[in-house]
């Protein structure tokens, strides 16, 4: 069976994923499992690299993971293919997927699998792709030979605790971005200082992994899903030509229009009081 996912997996471009026994993981949404039957058996982690040349955009506003379209997109996509042939391959077993939305601590199983490491950020650092991968799963009631590793920890160098804007905001400016409803000036304050639409990421641009990816070159993509229809400057113009089914596979779009727009507006309301007061020297 592992075989058989090495091979789809490769066709796909998709070189970061690993088994780990299901008992190794940590279980946080027990009903999940439940729902597809599923007791003990085996989860397949992938861990999805996203960075792209456009997210090296010197002017873009939005995280990285944002500039492609939404993720879920993908694994929808991926998942839709990739079951039915399993079902009919291996027609005695069970077999779900997910991500995002899933039964166990996914950032846990993927370092147990043995993708990489726990960074300080919470996130999983890869040696190839730093910590810009999506993390999604299969999970099957096959046992696949496999051993869980011994979760790993970045080696605490700080940086990307020292970076984050999150004591001088008060809060996380990933979530400052995605907040609803108006800002206090605080918070206005915030957006304008880091010049971001949506998202953070700060922590992992300080990071010595994706330091030591861009030298080597390894952090881009090699997935086409996340080098099309790439948007990594996001303005009110192009916010107001987005279609509702355009706009529906953008990762900001489960916070509705309404959020980035206010962002957009006081970001794009800066940047023309920047330019008069230039004209006026």
């Amino acid at each position: 069976m592992f075989s058989f996912l090495s091979d789809f997996f490769q066709k796909k471009s998709i070189d970061c994923f690993a088994p780990v026994p299901l008992e190794a993981c940590r279980v946080i949404r027990p009903y999940l499992l439940e729902r597809e039957q599923i007791a003990h058996g085996t989860v397949i982690m992938l861990a999805i690299p996203y960075f792209s040349k456009a997210c090296t955009e010197a002017n873009r506003n939005v995280s990285a993971y944002a500039v492609s379209r939404d993720y879920h997109v993908f694994f929808n996509e991926l998942f839709h293919e990739l079951l039915p042939l399993l079902h009919q391959a291996f027609p005695t077993n069970r077999f779900a997927g997910f991500a995002d939305h899933s039964p166990i601590a996914e950032v846990e199983a993927a370092a147990a699998a043995g993708l990489g490491v726990i960074g300080k950020n919470q996130l999983l650092l890869t040696e190839k792709y730093s910590s810009y991968v999506f993390l999604g799963e299969l999970i099957t009631d096959a046992d696949i030979p496999c051993q869980a590793k011994e979760i790993a920890h970045c080696s605490n160098c700080g940086a990307c605790i020292r970076h984050c804007p999150m004591e001088r905001l008060g809060t996380c400016l990933s979530a400052l971005t995605q907040k609803k409803g108006s800002l206090t000036e605080a918070e206005t304050k915030g957006i304008l200082s880091y010049g971001s639409a949506w998202g953070c990421d700060i922590c992992q641009e300080v990071c010595p992994y994706t330091e030591r990816a861009l030298q080597c070159g390894t952090i881009y993509s090699p997935i086409p899903y996340f080098s099309e229809d790439t948007l990594p400057t996001v303005s009110l113009e192009t916010l107001s030509r987005m279609t509702d089914e355009e706009f529906a596979c953008r990762a900001y779009a489960w916070r509705g229009r309404a959020v980035i727009q206010r962002n957009l507006h006081l970001l794009e309301m800066q940047n023309d009081l920047k330019g008069e007061a230039l004209c006026c020297d």
